[in-house]
Order: C-alpha cells, then sequence, then structure tokens
C-alpha cells in the first residue's frame, strides 16, 4: 500500500509544483505509533517558505480528496527536506558538488557502511567522496547502486 500511495502522490503534486516552480525532493508514507503521515518535501534555489508549503498542501489535498487513493486516515505534511536533504537521484548528487554529505551503503566500502565527507564527483553512476581520517584526506570512489541512503550533512567547522 505504501509504495502505490507515494507513486500516485508523486503524480498528484507534480503539476502542482511545477505550476510553482518548485522541485520533489521526496514523498514517504509511513506509519508512527497509530498515526499514518503523509509527507511531502518541496525545495526550490534559496529554499521554500511557510506559504508556498501551504499552497502545496491545499492543493494537493484537493487531488488527494478526488483520486482518494489513502484507505486509511492520515496527516498530510508539505515541508522543506531541511538541512540534511536526502540526495535521491542522480541529479541530486551533481547539484551538490562540493557539499558535505553522508552516505550509508548496502555492503562495505574501505571496511564500512558508512562514509561522510565532501562528494566531489558523480561521472558514469560513481559517487567521489573525499574523507579526512585524523588529517589525512582520501577519496573514496562508491558505486551509485551501493548507495542505500544519501543525505547532505550538517558541518560545524
Amino acid at each position: 500500500m505504501s509504495s502505490k500511495v507515494t507513486e500516485i502522490t508523486e503524480e498528484l503534486v507534480q503539476p502542482i509544483l511545477a505550476e510553482m516552480n518548485l522541485e520533489l525532493v521526496d514523498v514517504e508514507f509511513e506509519k508512527e505509533g497509530k498515526n499514518w503521515f503523509l509527507r511531502v518535501f518541496v525545495d526550490k534555489e534559496g529554499g521554500v517558505d511557510i506559504e508556498e508549503c501551504g499552497q502545496v498542501s491545499e492543493k494537493l489535498s484537493e487531488q488527494l480528496d478526488e483520486q482518494d487513493p489513502v484507505t486509511v486516515p492520515y496527516f498530510l505534511e508539505v515541508s522543506s527536506p531541511g538541512a540534511e536533504r536526502p540526495l535521491k537521484k542522480p541529479q541530486d548528487f551533481i547539484d551538490h558538488l562540493n557539499s558535505s554529505i553522508y552516505v550509508k551503503l548496502y555492503e562495505p566500502i574501505e571496511g564500512d557502511k558508512e562514509h561522510e565527507g565532501v562528494l566531489k564527483a558523480f561521472e558514469n553512476n560513481v559517487v567521489t567522496i573525499e574523507i579526512t581520517i585524523k588529517t589525512r584526506k582520501k577519496e573514496i570512489e562508491i558505486p551509485y547502486e551501493k548507495i542505500a541512503k544519501a543525505r547532505l550533512a550538517v558541518t560545524f567547522n
């Protein structure tokens, strides 16, 4: 049920976002405790504001009421992905070159399933991250298909 709801929600929200010059970052449909949440994360260059999220929520809510893809009571949340925005598509990696990122892998590379560093390249479906071990910098190449999750990482210098 969850993947069908997210698919339909993506289809319904795309025209709304295109009209508002916003980008769809992610859609989640998850149960937390006894409640279901349909979360839609949107963004644009410079970030989105609460008014834009409210407009998307209003328009999407109307579409969801018409289509009725969700068979259980749920809460609809439309928001910015925040500072630790997920990187879902290849284009996300290209758009965030030289940013700090965190990746979690399906299997270890260089002895670890988790790496945090600066995104240096995304070419031929390979993500290159520069990590710092003590005072030494090292580049790690990670095939895109081995990434379970990736997001921007907030760092404090």
